[in-house]
């Protein structure tokens, strides 16, 4: 392939990159789908001698790649979500009850029942079913664009009648897919545990302290420390000059995703996905309603298209060269157990822990209650747990980290369940959050039982 063709191809990709997203608004399929076709469709073609597009073969390209990719994803997510999360107010932890509940609930869930299947269908050793069980746990931020939030939105600070986030499915999705990367690193960490240090008397306790405990809150403080100071220098700086808020450089989401991300990775190697995903909460909190963090998530999107688009027609290049070439009839059904039966039982499971009480706080008209889902809100939240980057990123962190067995196997399994995940949620995204808001149109009201 001549670099011609390279330059060809590459111009090819960005015009689909600008032109996708808006093509597709009104249709029932989403640029994910479209990217990765395209990739497969240019993996037909053949490939220069020598070169290999599998992230099998080049993990640690695929590592930074895929990284880079999740971090301004995060950095975007954080910067969309209007609803603060204020960690001395309770009733704004409240308002997060049911991001915490996949979190807390869905998640090590997700993890056991696929970490189980891998071991029990897949025949995978317990170190690698656990890492299997890790990587596709997370809802990938990138990915599921079509059910998150879709960005800041600006208001006056002293209108009252302000409402964060009417559409509890998109928040309850943005929230989880910005905090289950960095919180789902742990069980990665131990996955690589149980191969390289063995029985889990050995290394339970140390992981739980550091790899669970301390590296979450170094991460959440780096970011939060990280986010105050650039905020002040946006928005409070004595030197009009240097309020970037003023001159309305976006660049700023760009330096707050590096400094955060790599102070937290220095400092003890905390978690800089969680770091990055505080840096953004705690920068938004700073003059919520000022039109400078439309400028600066618009900045970050963009960013985050084109690494997507890099992401994506990669994968699809290496769908069609081999990276299936050991997906096995089992790993096939693990795949589709995760996207139609693990993931949407138990964060419905999840998601419908407390709704009683809900239910009953909001008969007494008790101040303070938490947004309810309704059933139908809970059946869509449970069901969109896309999969994507994030797990491509995990994979190629832990074959850098040890040498798990049976490797290329669940690398074909995370590969077809990423494609199938982008094909399911692509197609049914933009109907079934169409139906959902016609249905909230019909009751009058939003998050009010059916």
């Amino acid at each position: 392939m001549t670099a011609n063709v390279v330059y060809l191809l590459a111009g090819a990709a960005l015009l689909l990159a600008v032109v996708l997203p808006v093509a597709l608004s009104r249709f029932a399929i989403s640029s994910p789908i479209v990217l990765v076709v395209a990739g497969a469709l240019i993996g037909l073609l053949p490939l220069p001698k020598g070169v290999s597009a599998s992230p099998v073969d080049n993990p640690v390209f695929t590592e930074h790649l895929t990284e880079l990719t999740v971090i301004v994803a995060l950095m975007g997510v954080g910067l969309a979500l209007d609803r603060p999360l204020e960690l001395l107010h309770p009733h704004s932890w409240l308002q997060w009850g049911a991001a915490w509940r996949l979190l807390a609930i869905a998640m090590p869930l997700t993890i056991a029942g696929v970490a189980l299947l891998g071991w029990s269908l897949m025949g995978l050793a317990p170190a690698t079913a656990l890492l299997l069980g890790a990587a596709l746990a997370p809802t990938d931020p990138v990915l599921a664009s079509d059910v998150q939030v879709e960005g800041p939105t600006p208001f006056d600070e002293g209108d009252e009648d302000h409402v964060d986030e009417e559409d509890e499915v998109r928040f309850a999705l943005t929230a989880e897919a910005g905090l289950n990367d960095g919180l789902a690193f742990p069980f990665v960490y131990a996955a690589i545990f149980l191969l390289t240090m063995g029985d889990v008397g050995e290394w339970g306790l140390r992981w739980f302290a550091w790899e669970v405990t301390g590296k979450i809150a170094i991460g959440v403080v780096v970011g939060t420390a990280v986010g105050w100071l650039l905020a002040k220098l946006a928005f409070r700086t004595p030197q009009p000059t240097l309020r970037l808020a003023e001159t309305g450089e976006p660049l700023l989401a760009l330096a707050a995703v590096l400094l955060s991300y790599g102070a937290a990775e220095s400092l003890g190697g905390g978690y800089g996905f969680l770091a990055v995903f505080a840096c953004a909460m705690t920068l938004r909190s700073s003059e919520r309603g000022h039109e400078y963090h439309v400028h600066m998530h618009e900045s970050i999107d963009r960013l985050e298209r084109l690494l997507t688009l890099a992401v994506l027609l990669l994968l699809g290049v290496a769908l069609t060269n081999d990276l299936l070439g050991d997906l096995t009839l089992p790993g096939v059904v693990v795949g589709v157990l995760l996207v139609f039966v693990v993931r949407p039982l138990t964060a419905y499971a999840a998601l419908s822990v407390g709704a009683a009480r809900e239910r009953e706080t909001e008969t007494q008209g008790r101040g303070g209650a938490r947004p309810r889902l309704t059933q139908r809100e809970r059946l869509a939240t449970a069901f969109f747990g896309v999969r994507g980057v994030g797990s491509l990123y995990y994979l190629s962190y832990a074959a850098g980290a040890a040498a798990f067995p049976q490797l290329s196997q669940i690398w074909a399994a995370v590969a077809f369940t990423i494609g199938l995940s982008v094909l399911v949620h692509g197609i049914t995204a933009t109907p079934v959050m169409t139906r959902l808001e016609r249905h909230r149109e019909v009751d009058g009201t939003v998050g009010a039982a059916t």
